[in-house]
């Protein structure tokens, strides 16, 4: 899978999740590519999500605040 950008793997995570709740039926066909898309782009998300705190963090910390948890 290419890289993607959060609003990539957002947008993946919201179609799989627009899919399965509206589907009458489980597509049991369809299933196993919309758990392994959909993991991949929540390891994306995490990891930016991850990032962007640690970033915030850091930034905080310079700027003498203590962050809260």
């Amino acid at each position: 899978m290419e890289q993607q950008t959060f609003r990539e793997a957002y947008g993946v995570l919201q179609r799989h999740a627009d899919t399965l709740r509206e589907q009458q039926e489980p597509n049991i066909d369809d299933l196993l590519k919309i758990v392994t898309e959909s993991v991949a782009a929540y390891k994306v998300c995490k990891t930016r999500i991850d990032a962007v705190e640690e970033a915030l963090k850091a930034a905080l910390e310079g700027a003498g605040v203590e962050p809260s948890a």
